[in-house]
C-alpha cells in the first residue's frame, strides 16, 4: 500500500539541512526549536532511516539525509508551485525592486526565486543602481522597494544589516602598496568618497586610476591589479580578495544595508516581497548569533 510523506515534516528537514541548524530553521519557519526537531524525528521514523547527525553546534547529513534532501527540494518546489497556481491566493501585478549592484549577492537571487514560486502572477522588475539614484527614484514613485548602502538611515527605512567596508584588490596583487594609492570606483558609488576621506585623514596620497559608470569595468580593472576598490564584508566578488594590508591602509567605516518600501497602491504587494528580504537577512543574523 502506498505511503505518503508528511509535507510539514519534509519542509522542516529541508530547512534544517539548508540553514545548517535547528535554531536557524526554527527562525525561518516561525516555529520553536522543539517543534522543528519533532518534525524531523517524525520524518525519520516514517521512513525508518536516520537523516541528520549532530556536528558541533550544527548538524550534518547522513548518506540517507543527502538523498532525502535532493528529493525533498524537488517535492517541495512542486508542492509550492501547485499551491500557488491552484489557489485564489495568487495575486496579479507588477512591482519594482531597486538594489545596488554590489549587494545583489548573496540574497537577492534566492529572494526573487522564492517570490516567483509563492506569487507566480506577480512580475518583479529588478533595477540595479546607486543608492543616491535609487532614493530619488523612490521619492518619485518609480520603484516600490529599494535596498541601500549608507552610513545612516532616513525616516521610514529599516536597517537589515550592519557590514564593515573593506579594501579589496586582485588576489595576490600589489597595487594596494602603490603611492599615490590607485583607486577604482564608479562615478556614483557611495563608497568612493568614504575611501577617499579615509586616505586623506591617514595622510595617504591617492589618485583615481579607473573611473566608470560600469561595475564590470571597475571589477575587471581591480582584478587585473590596476587599482584597489572597497566592498562590504560578505559581498566581495569571487575574483577579488580582501587586501591583507595589516594596517598600512586606513580602516573604513561600517555601513547600513537599509530597506525602504514606498507607500501607495502597490504597498501590499511590496510588503510581501519585503518580508522575504527580511527573512533572508534575518536568517544570516541568526547564523551569526549562533
Amino acid at each position: 500500500m502506498p505511503r505518503n510523506l508528511d509535507m510539514t515534516a519534509l519542509r522542516a528537514f529541508v530547512t534544517v539541512a539548508e540553514t545548517g541548524g535547528v535554531t536557524r530553521a526554527a527562525g525561518q519557519l516561525h516555529l520553536t526549536q522543539s517543534a522543528v526537531s519533532m518534525q524531523v524525528k517524525r520524518l525519520e521514523e516514517s521512513i525508518g532511516q536516520s537523516l541528520l547527525e549532530r556536528a558541533g553546534r550544527g548538524v550534518a547529513l547522513t548518506a540517507h539525509g543527502e538523498q532525502m534532501l535532493g528529493y525533498g527540494r524537488r517535492i517541495l518546489a512542486l508542492n509550492d508551485e501547485v499551491w500557488a497556481r491552484m489557489t485564489d491566493q495568487a495575486y496579479e501585478g507588477e512591482i519594482t525592486l531597486g538594489v545596488p549592484s554590489d549587494i545583489i549577492y548573496p540574497y537577492i537571487p534566492t529572494v526573487l526565486q522564492r517570490f516567483a514560486v509563492e506569487y507566480p502572477r506577480i512580475k518583479v522588475n529588478l533595477l540595479s543602481s546607486y543608492t543616491s539614484r535609487l532614493k530619488r527614484q523612490l521619492a518619485r514613485g518609480e520603484v516600490d522597494i529599494i535596498l541601500t548602502t549608507e552610513t545612516e538611515i532616513d525616516a521610514g527605512g529599516e536597517t537589515l544589516q550592519r557590514a564593515q567596508m573593506l579594501w579589496v584588490g586582485s588576489p595576490g596583487g600589489a597595487s594596494w602598496k602603490a603611492r599615490p594609492a590607485r583607486l577604482a570606483f564608479e562615478h556614483g558609488c557611495a563608497f568612493r568618497s568614504c575611501a577617499q576621506r579615509a586616505l586623506d585623514e591617514a595622510g595617504i596620497l591617492w589618485e583615481m586610476a579607473v573611473e566608470s559608470d560600469s561595475t564590470r569595468t571597475v571589477e575587471a580593472s581591480v582584478s587585473a591589479d590596476l587599482a584597489i576598490h572597497a566592498a562590504l564584508e560578505g559581498t566581495v566578488d569571487h575574483r577579488l580578495e580582501v587586501v591583507p594590508h595589516n594596517g598600512v591602509l586606513p580602516d573604513l567605516p561600517l555601513f547600513n544595508i537599509n530597506m525602504y518600501v514606498a507607500a501607495g497602491p502597490q504597498v501590499a504587494l511590496a510588503e510581501r516581497l519585503a518580508n522575504l528580504v527580511r527573512h533572508a537577512y534575518g536568517s544570516e543574523m541568526l547564523k551569526a548569533a549562533e
